[in-house]
Parts: structure tokens; sequence; C-alpha cells
């Protein structure tokens, strides 16, 4: 079995297309995505870039994610950038994961504007909100963004957040660290005791203090 960890980065339409946005407010413009094997060691990478049909990348999303019009005017449309996608998945038993599940509602609303034929129901019911998984692991009862997680592991962000590759990767170190329940503990142990009505610890709440205004269920 495979273990899929998933990242796409989007860009909206524009807010006067209001016909088109009943049925689609975003566009996806990456697709990232890492493999792990059965032990969740890294196997293989995806990447790549999507043309979007309606519309420009905007001022604010090349900022972002650093992705300009230049670079997705010769790629693929969405249909055969996703089929690119699910070939390198393939056809062996998978579980697919992400930092939440924007992502695979941004899956399920431009499969049924774009690509009707296909059954997306075949990846969401395989599909894992990593995100909540981690939150309850460590007893919180918000969602912590995923740079945030990767700090609280006492780690450092590997490339650069918002490219949906480096996000996918950063997100599989948390995946792989949550196999093992000893060493999850460990590593976590700072942010659970920050999380617990006592003293503060300062360097945990320096490196992360949106922590500070959590608390465990």
């Amino acid at each position: 079995m495979f273990h899929v960890v998933i990242d796409l980065e989007m860009n909206p339409i524009k807010r006067s297309e209001k016909e088109l946005r009943k049925h689609l407010t975003d566009e996806i413009i990456e697709f990232g995505a890492v493999k792990l094997d059965d032990d969740f060691k890294q196997i293989d990478n995806f990447q790549c870039y999507v043309k979007p049909e309606f519309g420009e990348i905007t001022k604010h999303i090349t900022k972002l994610t650093s992705i300009t019009n230049e670079m997705v005017a010769d790629k693929d449309t969405f249909i055969n950038a996703f089929n690119d996608f699910m070939n390198w998945v393939g056809s062996k038993a998978v579980t697919i994961y992400s930092w939440s599940n924007s992502d695979i509602n941004q899956l399920k609303s431009e499969c049924k504007f774009k690509y009707p034929d296909f059954n997306i129901e075949c990846l969401e019911q395989n599909w894992v909100d990593l995100q909540k998984e981690f939150d309850d692991k460590i007893g919180l009862h918000s969602s912590l963004a995923l740079k945030h997680a990767v700090g609280a592991m006492n780690r450092n962000f590997e490339g650069t957040a918002h490219t949906a590759l480096a996000d996918a990767e950063n997100t599989a170190a948390i995946l792989t660290l949550m196999q093992d329940d000893e060493a999850f503990a460990e590593t976590m142990k700072p942010v659970i005791d920050l999380l617990k009505p006592r003293e503060l610890s300062s360097s945990i709440g320096d490196l992360c203090p949106e922590l500070l205004n959590l608390k465990l269920d």
C-alpha cells in the first residue's frame, strides 16, 4: 500500500464572474505530492503547474506562491494535469492525505464542473484530513496551520511555504512522525505542556505564538 500526501495551490475566479462562481470559485494552478511506502519512507514525488481556464493568476496569488502567468502559459489545463497526477498515483491501494479538507473539496468542485465523468468518490473515500488527526492527537480543538505544526515539531520548514511540493513534503514529515506514538509524544511534549493550564514555556511560545490562544479539549 502507498501513502500519498498532496498539496494544491489555487487561483480565485473573478467575483465579476457571478454565474461561473455559482459552480466554481477557484482553479488549481499547481499540484504537489509525495509518495510514501508502507514504512512511510518517501519514494517519489510529483509536481506540475496548471493553466487556469477562467482568468489570469492574480497579483496576490503570485506574491503568495511565486507562480506567474508566464509559468503556466504553456502548461496543461486541469483535466490533463489531473490525469497525469492520477497516473502517477497508480492503481495500487493508496491513502491520500492533505493538511485540511480544502484540497479534496477543491478537487470535488473542479471535477464536477470540468471533469464530470471522473468518479471523485474513489479519491474521497481514501482521503484523510491530516490536520484534524494532528490536532486530535495533541488535543487541540482549533486548527493549527501547517507552518506552525512544523514549528511545533522543532523542525525548520523545508523549502518555501505555499509551494505545493514543499508543503506536501513538510506535511509528509508530520505524517511520518505521527506513526511513532512514543517519538511523537516526546517531540510534541513541550507543545502539549504549553497548552495545559500551567506556566507557559517562553521558548515554544516564541516559536508558535498562535498556540497561546489554543486550549486542550
